[in-house]
């Protein structure tokens, strides 16, 4: 399926983060149909399986991750169409992270983006398989959908670090185990690091290495995904005492209940928003090599510390 170039999605006039999320929108519009086809099972998949898997990765979201990748991707020189199944494989682990997050055993959670979190609508052993099913997936997805053999290797090795006991899964442990200990801000960096600055590096890297990107530019995209994520996770801590369901699409409230480690916890929220607008700089200051065509990622680390949602 042919697809417009990110480059190409019109910007608007008024405030810069009101832009932003009408590229975003237009984005998720033509990725979601792309994402809609990896998602397509055969005769041989159980459909209540299939069903689940479907059910979270296509529920409406900001599809960061694929932005990240095709963007950067495409900023290499790279075209969106090359970036495809690297946004579906990040998105499938995204969503597998979600599923298993708001399981009883971790978050207990019962609303995610705005609807009945898997394990509500389908049960939690169904939930657990989507979930495990869906992090298989984007390993599958990569390996098939890369050409050269050279570059789905990097490709995989690259997902699976940021994904596991180093990268996000750790981190979600570290989550887990740090409920029990007194608000730490050295604990809150090295989960925020894992438990989101991983994937977002990982998206970044991932669409430089489909783009062809010599190492200097993949360290220097990597460096962004990660300041990126600390001012989106930084965010997010905020947004959990100060937003509403509503606007969030999940419960919110549940940091402080759970006694999670979080940056409010630590230092208060005003300095919690001074800390996101700090990693929003660094981030920002990573793409001065990119010129005027990453100037939607220099937007989007600001977005990470004003948006609502």
């Amino acid at each position: 399926m042919a697809a417009q170039s990110c480059d190409s999605v019109p910007e608007q006039g008024g405030e810069p983060g009101v832009a932003l999320r009408a590229r975003l929108a237009d984005f998720t519009k033509t990725f979601d149909r792309h994402l809609d086809e990896f998602l397509r099972p055969g005769s041989d998949v159980p459909p209540q399986l299939a069903d689940a898997m479907r059910y979270s990765v296509l529920a409406p979201g900001k599809r960061l991750r694929p932005y990240l990748v095709t963007r950067c991707c495409e900023l290499v020189g790279g075209r969106a169409e090359d970036a495809w199944h690297g946004g579906a494989a990040i998105e499938c682990v995204h969503a597998f992270s979600l599923i298993h997050d708001d399981l009883p055993a971790m978050d207990n959670d019962d609303l995610r983006r705005g609807q009945p979190t898997c394990h509500k609508r389908f049960g939690e052993a169904l939930a657990i398989l989507a979930g495990d099913a869906l992090l298989a997936l984007a390993f599958e997805l990569l390996t098939k959908h890369t050409p050269d053999a050279g570059v789905a290797a990097g490709l995989v090795l690259e997902l699976a670090q940021a994904t596991g006991w180093t990268g996000m899964i750790g981190g979600q442990t570290a989550d887990v185990l740090g409920e029990t200990q007194p608000p730490e801000l050295a604990r809150v960096a090295y989960i925020h690091a894992r438990k989101t600055g991983c994937l977002l590096t990982a998206a970044c890297r991932l669409g430089g290495r489909l783009g062809g990107a010599a190492e200097a530019t993949l360290a220097a995209l990597g460096a962004y995904g990660r300041d990126l994520g600390r001012a989106f996770q930084i965010a997010d801590d905020i947004l959990d005492i100060t937003s509403t369901p509503a606007a969030l699409g999940k419960t919110v409230g549940k940091d402080a209940a759970a006694g999670k480690q979080t940056y409010p916890r630590c230092v208060g929220v005003e300095a919690s928003q001074a800390a996101a607008r700090s990693a929003a700089r660094e981030a920002i200051a990573h793409l001065g090599a990119f010129g005027p065509e990453a100037a939607d990622l220099r937007a989007l680390a600001d977005y990470a510390v004003d948006r609502s949602y």
